[in-house]
C-alpha cells in the first residue's frame, strides 16, 4: 500500500482562498461543464459520455504514476475551479487522498472507482481491507465507472439527460464488444502460455478476466519494494516454467524487469521483453492508445502476440500505431 502523506495545512487551507479568487474565471464557457479528473482513463471516459457538452482536463497525463502522484499548484487552482471533479479512489491516487477529501466537503467530488460492487473488488494480498484499484484493466468492470461518471453528470445538468445517458449507452457497447475480442484473442495462446509477468502487479483483473496467472515484480502500488528475494524467485520461475517473454510498463521503470532477464540469462534461458504495456497510464494524447479502448486494444493484442496467440498486428479495429 502506498503510504499516505498527508497534505501540508497551508496547501490544504489555500483552496478555499484559490477558488475564491479564481471563481470568476472558472466559467470560461458557460454552456460546457468543466469537468477535472486524476487519471486519463477517467478523463477520456467522461469525455466520451460528456461529448461537447464538457470541457474535460485530465491531469495525470502518459507516463504518470498515479501512486506517487502530488497535487502541484496549478492542479489545485484546476480542482476548484472545477464544476465536477472525478477521481478514482480505491487507495490509487493515495497521495492526493486528504486533499479530495477536504475538496469534497464544498464541491461535487466524486470517487467514480468505488462504483465497482464491493464483490466485484480484488483484495490486495498484502494488506488486509485494501483494494486493488486497477479495475480498468476488466472493460465490463469498467461499466460501472461509466454508469457512475454519466450519473453525476446527469445530475448536474439535467437539461441534457438524454445526450448523456445516450453517449454512455454507445461506450458501453464499445466496452462490450473489446471484452468480446480480447476473450478470443487471448484465448488463443496455448494454455500453458498463459502467465504474464510484468514490472508491478496491476494486472490482477486482466488476470481473472480472461484466465492467466499474473506475476507482479513489485506490488500493487508501485510504492512498494522489489526486493532480491521477490527477483530470485521469479527468475526460478522463468526458468522452471519455460516463461520466455515478460513485459515492461510506460509507467514504471523497467529497472526491475532487466534484472529478471539478466538473472534467466545467467542460468542459461533466454527471456526477451514482449512489449511495453499500458497500466497506470493511457499512451501518448492525440494516439489510439491514448484513449481507453485503444489503451486496452493495445495491451491485449501485444500480449496475445507475444505469447504465442493469434492476434490481428495492429489490433480490434486495425488504429495501432495510428492516431486516435
Amino acid at each position: 500500500m502506498t503510504p499516505i502523506i498527508p497534505a501540508p495545512k497551508a496547501v490544504l487551507a489555500s483552496v478555499l482562498m484559490i477558488a475564491a479568487l479564481g471563481a470568476s474565471a472558472a466559467a470560461a464557457d458557460d454552456e460546457q461543464l468543466t469537468v477535472v479528473t486524476t487519471t486519463g482513463m477517467i478523463a477520456d471516459t467522461a469525455a466520451r459520455i460528456g461529448g461537447d457538452l464538457v470541457d474535460v482536463r485530465g491531469l495525470m497525463g502518459a507516463g504518470i504514476d498515479p501512486h506517487a502522484y502530488r497535487q502541484t499548484r496549478s492542479d489545485i487552482a484546476a480542482l476548484t475551479q472545477a464544476d465536477v471533479v472525478l477521481w478514482h479512489g480505491l487507495n490509487l491516487e493515495a497521495q492526493m487522498r486528504p486533499f479530495m477529501e477536504q475538496l469534497a466537503e464544498r464541491s461535487v467530488v466524486v470517487a467514480v472507482g468505488e462504483a465497482v460492487p464491493e464483490d466485484g473488488l480484488i483484495a490486495d494480498p498484502e494488506y488486509d481491507g485494501q483494494p486493488d484499484p486497477h479495475v480498468w484493466m476488466d472493460p465490463e468492470l469498467w461499466g460501472h465507472v461509466v454508469d457512475a461518471i454519466e450519473g453525476v453528470l446527469v445530475a448536474e445538468d439535467p437539461d441534457n439527460a438524454s445526450v448523456y445517458e445516450a453517449n454512455a449507452e454507445a461506450f458501453r457497447a464499445e466496452l462490450s464488444e473489446l471484452a468480446a475480442y480480447s476473450e478470443e484473442t487471448l484465448q488463443s495462446v496455448p494454455e500453458n502460455s498463459r502467465v504474464l509477468v510484468t514490472a508491478h502487479d496491476a494486472f490482477a483483473y486482466f488476470g481473472r478476466a480472461y484466465d492467466f496467472e499474473v506475476l507482479g515484480i513489485q506490488g500493487i502500488s508501485t510504492q512498494s519494494e522489489a526486493g532480491l528475494q521477490r527477483i530470485a524467485e521469479l527468475v526460478d520461475t522463468l526458468v522452471d516454467r519455460d516463461i520466455t517473454a515478460v513485459f515492461v510498463e510506460s509507467s514504471v521503470s523497467d529497472r526491475n524487469v532487466r534484472a529478471l532477464i539478466e538473472g534467466a540469462a545467467a542460468e542459461g534461458h533466454t527471456v526477451k521483453i514482449g512489449g511495453e504495456l499500458f497500466s497506470d497510464a493511457m499512451g501518448p494524447e492525440g494516439t489510439y492508445e491514448g484513449t481507453f479502448l485503444g489503451m486496452l486494444d493495445h495491451n491485449v493484442t501485444g500480449i496475445s502476440s507475444a505469447l504465442g496467440g493469434d492476434a490481428p498486428s495492429r489490433g480490434r479495429l486495425g488504429k495501432l500505431g495510428g492516431e486516435g
